[in-house]
């Protein structure tokens, strides 16, 4: 490991702050940022806002303009080396100038990964790597996963009373949880590149599935205007064909994929048990739609077989202090396990009270 002074880690952990503000905006791009310094001075900054704008280099130069000429730029990823919807940052702080670049962490695009590094120390422009790199990991987690897996990273959002149901025996769920609980889902819904959910559940709960900009907390909304605020799109399981344009699904202005065998945005072959092939679905969410991060809102039986087929990356529960017995409908619905070595084993990271509800974010033990 590079020996970093203290000034580099207060100005990674600055890039990384900048790069935050990008993460509900920028998908399906990384989110990303910059500072260059001269001396111990901040001569320029910026973060990436949106896919097809500036990224967070260019915003840096433009401020830091001559002054970039031997500065120090401390990037959160890799500066890109390929000409896309911009071109390649790379190639910007070298015409610039610049004498050191402190990265992160490389690119996780096995494709592009170290070419822009190459471009540098090409250009005689010293290059170090890895400066709070699991911080900055965890910034993109759903971008790093879809460039090394090809999979989007899942998040399955479940909600039910202390006993684990989620309605009652007549089907009446609204609400279980708090308003404070409801509101942090918007928050969530709003990272997500896409929200996964079945025609079943859209017809049940008249849902729209799309992120309510009332609702976010206060400081969301004045950082980004409900104007700039990215909808995710809505992705659908719809087998039998039951979605409809009167849907209040349909009066939010951001894509609705329908998922069938045929005649649908996204087209896949059904599984043994005669359902849509999940896992088909979320490489294809991937490959040609860019999904990086999956939100999931959907009864038992989709949230059943997601875990089945260990398609869950991270569960997100919300308990509320209620209880409504054993005839109520549960979160999983029949699991037919007959051996405790068959039980699912969950692995608790984080537990917080949100109003007066719980909620945990576990993942499956592997």
């Amino acid at each position: 490991m590079p020996n970093f002074t203290a000034f580099d880690y207060q100005m990674m952990a600055y890039a990384l702050k900048l790069a935050e503000r990008g993460r509900f905006t920028t998908a399906p791009n990384p989110n990303v940022g910059c500072v260059i310094t001269r001396g111990e001075k901040v001569v320029g900054e910026g973060f990436h806002y949106r896919a097809g704008q500036p990224h967070a280099e260019v915003h840096a130069l433009r401020m830091a303009g001559d002054q970039a000429q031997g500065a120090t730029a401390y990037v959160t990823l890799e500066p890109c080396s390929h000409y896309g919807r911009t071109p390649p940052c790379a190639k910007g702080l070298i015409n610039a100038g610049v004498s050191k670049v402190i990265c992160a962490m490389q690119d996780p695009n096995p494709q592009v990964s170290g070419r822009g590094i190459a471009m540098l120390r090409a250009a005689n422009i010293e290059v170090v790597v890895g400066l709070l790199e699991r911080e900055a990991k965890a910034l993109n987690f759903a971008f790093i996963k879809r460039m090394q897996t090809g999979m989007p990273f899942v998040q399955l959002k479940l909600a039910a009373s202390l006993d684990g149901q989620t309605a009652l025996a007549n089907g009446c769920s609204q609400w279980i949880t708090s308003s404070q609980a409801r509101q942090d889902v918007q928050v969530y819904r709003a990272q997500a590149g896409a929200i996964l959910s079945t025609s079943q559940t859209v017809l049940s709960d008249s849902a729209s599935l799309a992120v309510r900009w009332s609702e976010l907390p206060s400081e969301l909304r004045t950082s980004y205007p409900e104007c700039e605020l990215r909808q995710p799109t809505r992705v659908i399981l719809d087998r039998q064909h039951q979605l409809h344009s009167a849907l209040r699904l349909y009066q939010v202005e951001s894509p609705v994929l329908r998922v069938a065998q045929q005649q649908a945005e996204v087209c896949v072959e059904l599984d043994r048990q005669g359902r849509l092939d999940l896992r088909q679905t979320l490489a294809t969410l991937a490959l040609q739609e860019n999904i990086n991060h999956l939100w999931v809102e959907a009864g038992a039986t989709l949230a059943n077989t997601l875990l089945a087929e260990r398609l869950v990356d991270e569960l997100i529960v919300y308990l509320a202090p209620k209880i409504m017995g054993s005839d109520g409908r549960g979160l999983f619905g029949t699991l037919g396990l007959t051996e405790m070595e068959q039980v699912p084993e969950l692995e608790i990271k984080d537990c917080r009270m949100i109003g007066p509800d719980l909620r945990l974010t576990a993942t499956l033990k592997q």
